[in-house]
């Protein structure tokens, strides 16, 4: 980047000389009147909106505090790339930087938070985390991060425009979920009322549920020439995401019947909060060289069995999911069993609600493929956008 000739009204400054590294706390977040806190798991990666956080009422061990307008930012793991912009006040865990533009007549704050998210940010980041399991960066090396600085007018520009490619991507997301939505509403609407229906158990429709190993790993994810095992957030809430794995420390305790491979369905058997527990995707694509975890289940099926998605609808839907979290409750560890995931409730579809099951999935999964490939596509396009409107080589 040095030797790079600068356009017309371009520095080269640190990080730390226009960011500053908010260090507000908070003693006793529930007397002060903050409401909501935001761990890691609360952050998404690639995902500039906070979607979700814990109640602090519920207990909560967490001081720093944030407020609208400022970014957080993830220094454990930064391979994750979790990065977002807080829409409300709360505390957030010390894993999470808080930072904020010292001059906004300098750094335009609606900027900052596209400059954490580039690639030679993160790879700063990743290059000075200390740490084999849980690796994490610091705010003197991030200070030291060395970027290029448009004017300011350039600054406003690059901002609207990446913050308008967000938006497209959210519009997109927002309209897969909403596919979801009317998927299981439709399906509602097939099976009709709930008196009326057959029911049996999830036993009825599995055959075999394989169970994997953990294994030790690194808490880094594998490369294309390591072997990983998948983490239990790699069944996620929008479905499969295999970059959710850790390396595996030694390549001889891959188990290859356990590898993960497109058309499994798999299921978690265990998470830290309800809803994530008995959660289930089925995948689409993978690489071949991830493997389960013990938290995580595949199943096969029975020859006679409903068609996957349908299944993957039902278990979704309240009548399973209250059968679940009735088994979580407590303070317990929330887990389940395979015999009481297999005594889970199961509606037993006519012959009439199988065609009209078959039918509606057929349409919603084309509507799926396209707008994932249009996710994949604007993603990219938002990285190269980027990449360049910074500068970066």
């Amino acid at each position: 980047m040095n030797n790079k000739k600068l356009k017309p009204g371009w520095r080269r400054v640190k990080f730390g000389d226009v960011v500053r590294l908010s260090k507000a706390k908070s003693k006793d977040p529930l007397s002060d009147g903050i409401e909501r806190y935001v761990g890691l798991e609360h952050l998404d990666p690639g995902d500039l909106r906070i979607r979700s956080w814990g109640r602090v009422a519920d207990g909560v061990t967490f001081t720093s505090v944030f407020q609208p307008g400022q970014v957080l930012f993830g220094k454990r793991r930064a391979y994750q790339r979790k990065v977002a912009v807080a829409d409300f006040s709360g505390v957030c865990s010390g894993d999470i930087y808080v930072f904020e533009t010292k001059d906004a007549q300098v750094l335009l704050p609606d900027l900052l938070p596209f400059i954490c998210q580039s690639d030679a940010f993160f790879d700063h980041a990743v290059g000075t985390s200390a740490g084999s399991l849980s690796p994490r960066t610091n705010w003197t090396s991030l200070a030291n991060y060395v970027f290029l600085l448009p004017p300011p007018e350039e600054q406003e520009n690059i901002a609207l425009l990446l913050a308008s490619a967000d938006e497209y991507i959210y519009q997109i997301q927002s309209t897969r979920s909403s596919l979801g939505n009317l998927e299981r509403s439709a399906i509602q609407s097939i099976l009709g009322n709930e008196r009326d229906w057959q029911m049996t158990t999830m036993k009825s429709i599995v055959k075999r549920i394989e169970a994997g190993k953990s294994p030790k790993a690194s808490s880094l994810p594998a490369e294309s020439n390591e072997y990983g095992v998948l983490k239990v957030s790699a069944v996620g809430s929008q479905g499969y995401c295999s970059d959710e794995n850790k390396a595996l420390i030694d390549s001889d305790d891959f188990v290859v019947d356990a590898t993960v491979q497109p058309g499994d369905f798999l299921v978690t058997r265990a998470n830290a909060q309800s809803q994530g527990v008995a959660r289930t995707c089925i995948v689409e694509n993978t690489p071949s060289n991830l493997m389960l975890s013990d938290k995580t289940w595949r199943l096969n099926f029975e020859g006679d069995a409903p068609p996957k998605r349908f299944v993957l609808a039902w278990t979704k839907l309240p009548k399973f999911r209250s059968y679940i979290e009735a088994l979580c409750s407590g303070t317990e560890a929330k887990n389940i069993s395979q015999a009481k995931f297999l005594a889970g409730p199961m509606v037993v579809l006519s012959e009439k609600q199988q065609f009209d099951v078959d039918q509606l999935l057929c349409q919603t999964d084309l509507t799926r493929k396209v707008l994932e490939e249009r996710e994949r596509v604007s993603a990219t396009m938002k990285r190269a956008l980027l990449k360049k409107s910074l500068g970066e080589n």
